[in-house]
């Protein structure tokens, strides 16, 4: 007999909203499946995953967790010890090991131009809010996503805040839960190399690599995202 049909758990990370999630929701729609996309706040990374851990703990049944960039830490983080949670997908993200911050992992190895497109708004509580800027959002973040698009997402993207940048990671879920990796050649947020090694040293069910994609793969590449996604519930359905 198979198991339960997992709810999925979507969680955008940062310079994204939930609704980057559409295309990846309406093709895990029709398959019948449950599907949360959560509104990370990202204020800090301790705080993002408690936020995260609450849906994830509130769930009846068992849960495959999804997080793309930013998204990624969150969920090693809010999944581990909550047993509800059978598989973790990785979408063009981060799976830093305990101790780590996001751009420690993104400056591990060369070819983020991220740095360079950053807007701060510095904050009254002494943080400060990073944001890409408008005028360069679709070369750096998703140059595959048509004009008319990003145009919208750079209005509407959500800043990440320095608390969540330099926030130092926990002990990973992907330890002791099966992980799935998806990710691009072209990425120009997070180093495909490093996209590689974090893929391996998780230990991966499987990485898949997208030739030549930007870092937006939830809404450039909905398809093989939600393939992947797809690929993590039916082998928890399966028990296997």
């Amino acid at each position: 007999m198979s198991n339960p049909l997992p709810t999925v758990v979507l969680v955008h990370g940062a310079f994204a909203e939930s609704a980057s999630w559409n295309g990846v929701v309406a093709r895990l729609q029709s398959e019948g499946l449950r599907v949360i996309a959560a509104a990370n706040p990202l204020r800090s990374l301790k705080g993002d995953a408690a936020f995260v851990r609450s849906i994830l703990t509130s769930i009846e049944g068992p849960v495959v967790a999804v997080g793309h960039s930013y998204g990624g830490a969150v969920i090693s983080d809010a999944a581990t010890g909550v047993e509800s949670v059978k598989a973790l997908v990785y979408v063009s993200a981060f799976a830093p090991e305990l101790g780590e911050t996001i751009g420690e992992l993104s400056g591990k190895f060369p070819g983020s131009t991220l740095g360079d497109t950053l807007a701060p708004v510095e904050l009254a509580d002494g943080t400060t809010d990073l944001y890409i800027r408008q005028e360069l959002y679709r070369a750096q973040f998703a140059a595959d996503v048509a004009e008319e698009q990003t145009s919208l997402d750079a209005a509407t993207q959500r800043p990440l805040n320095t608390e969540a940048l330099n926030g130092r990671a926990s002990e990973p879920a992907w330890k002791t839960v099966p992980s799935y990796f998806v990710y691009s050649s072209g990425d120009k947020n997070i180093p495909v190399d490093a996209l590689r090694f974090m893929a391996e040293r998780a230990g991966a069910v499987e990485a898949v690599e997208i030739p030549d994609a930007s870092h937006a793969l939830p809404v450039s590449q909905p398809d093989p995202v939600a393939e992947a996604i797809l690929r993590a519930v039916r082998s928890v359905q399966s028990g296997s």
